[in-house]
């Protein structure tokens, strides 16, 4: 019998509180820039207007639940057109690989939406509390008056983003002013009400409490992404080969005086100080690592204030790792198939959804032919088949559709019970389902089954839809 190793204790290692300190910098600076894009567009958009006429919504960005319609700015999206939301996601796949391929966890550490909200609400507990050293100090020496207010204030400007956050989103669904006037008011749906505090729970949890747990417990990207890397993708990298072995700045000038070597890193930790995850970079490539470039900007600071080259954090290569040790130059190669594939794919189906959209119609229609019988003799020698046709009008008004049919010669096409043997009126943004009878008289009925089209267009003949079926001679 084998022997078995009782194993006691935690199956998770307990959470140790991150306390990041504020940096300034290169990557600093994009990040901030980013952060104010982005929300300034989450938050703002939807009170854009864009005019499109009567009958039509004039909030620039708009899902329509009611009348089954996604605005945005010129274009108009209806139901059946699904399929432009799964080319938006196949090239948001796409362009999310390209990153990784480029820079790793790029995504992850500048345009991410836990990052960026986690970032701003950082900004304002640093604005509240004060940098990483007071708020370790504060949390350090426990409850008093002031640090309780400081906690009070920060819990509540943080519950005001949320609230804010969820208030925005529900603003995509309805007339942006209308809702905002009807939420102060009490009188918004009851379903806007939980949504903003559904999301208004989330922000706060995931931005002002989860923090860097959402990014290395829950999210599934790192996992995903470490195994579509590889070793010519920019990662951010400590240079030990330049940094090793650290020591203090006056213990680096004894050594150098002495010919001992001596690295860069003076072991100042500030590159640990700044991660928003709490890792130490100079261990390697990490679960934990955002790829942000913080520590860069903390290491390049402490670099400029010694008087020593900047970039003994940078972003790199794992070829460039390995060559620095083995004494070679580095080598970069950010073409390559897999960043050529990424883009070519992202233009294809872009193109293809830019052309769809070019020349897609206002029109629509099915038809469905019947199946038992598939045709009826006729007392006078000719052969009718009977089909169901089913037109779509996508314009926000009632609109008269002419019917036709062609692929044989004779054909003659009836609407059964209108008074427009050819013509049907379709109110707007509606479906209409017709019976249709199709006749082929007697000296010209087919003598096999024929491919006929049916041709939907309203009466100035510019805007035609078709579907394809057959007519069969013979049931």
């Amino acid at each position: 019998m084998n022997d078995e190793t009782l194993i006691t204790g935690p199956l998770y290692a307990s959470r140790k509180k991150v306390y990041p300190q504020a940096t300034h910098g290169t990557f600093r600076n994009i990040k901030w820039a980013v952060l104010v894009l982005t929300l300034g567009v989450y938050y703002l958009l939807p009170f854009i207007r864009w005019d499109r006429g009567p009958n039509l919504p004039n909030q620039a960005v708009l899902i329509d639940m009611a009348h089954r319609r996604f605005y945005f700015f010129f274009i108009q999206i209806w139901p059946q057109e699904v399929y432009y939301f799964t080319g938006l996601l196949i090239m948001a796949a796409m362009t999310l690989f390209l990153m990784n391929a480029v820079a790793g966890r790029v995504w992850c550490g500048y345009l991410c939406w836990q990052t960026v909200w986690t970032d701003l609400f950082y900004a304002v507990e640093r604005w509240v509390e004060g940098d990483r050293r007071e708020r370790m100090l504060k949390d350090k020496k426990g409850f008093t008056i002031r640090h309780a207010y400081e906690l009070a204030l920060k819990h509540f400007l943080w519950l005001i983003i949320a609230w804010w956050t969820g208030g925005a989103f529900v603003l995509y669904f309805a007339d942006a002013p209308t809702l905002v006037k009807q939420l102060l008011t009490f009188q918004a749906p009851g379903i806007a009400y939980t949504w903003i505090g559904i999301l208004t729970f989330t922000t706060y949890m995931f931005a002002g409490h989860m923090r860097e747990q959402t990014c290395i417990y829950m999210c599934p990207w790192p996992r995903i992404q470490a195994s579509m890397t590889d070793e010519w993708a920019l990662n951010v990298s400590y240079e030990s080969t330049r940094g090793e072995p650290r020591m203090s700045v006056k213990k680096a000038a004894a050594a150098k005086a002495k010919g001992l070597p001596a690295g860069d890193c003076i072991d100042c930790h500030q590159c640990i100080a700044v991660c928003p995850t709490g890792v130490d970079i100079r261990h390697g490539s990490q679960l934990g690592c955002i790829q942000c470039g913080l520590c860069i900007d903390a290491c390049d600071n402490v670099m400029k204030e010694i008087g020593r080259p900047p970039r003994l954090i940078a972003y790199d290569t794992d070829i460039n790792i390995q060559r620095r040790l083995e004494g070679l130059p580095p080598i970069f190669r950010p073409i390559r198939p897999r960043t050529l594939i990424y883009p070519v794919i992202i233009a294809m189906v872009g193109g293809l959804m830019v052309w769809k959209l070019a020349t897609r119609s206002d029109l629509g229609i099915d038809v469905l032919h019947d199946r038992n019988p598939m045709s009826i003799p006729m007392t006078d020698g000719g052969v009718r088949n009977g089909y169901t046709v089913r037109l779509l009008n996508k314009e926000p008004n009632d609109r008269p559709i002419n019917i036709s049919v062609s692929g044989a010669p004779g054909l003659k096409l009836k609407i059964v019970d209108a008074p427009n043997p050819t013509q049907a009126t379709v109110g707007p943004d509606q479906t209409l389902e017709l019976r249709v009878i199709v006749v082929a008289p007697p000296d010209e009925v087919p003598s096999k089954p024929v491919d006929v089209t049916f041709t939907a267009s309203d009466p100035s003949g510019k805007t035609t839809a078709t579907a394809k079926d057959h007519f069969f001679p013979n049931g």
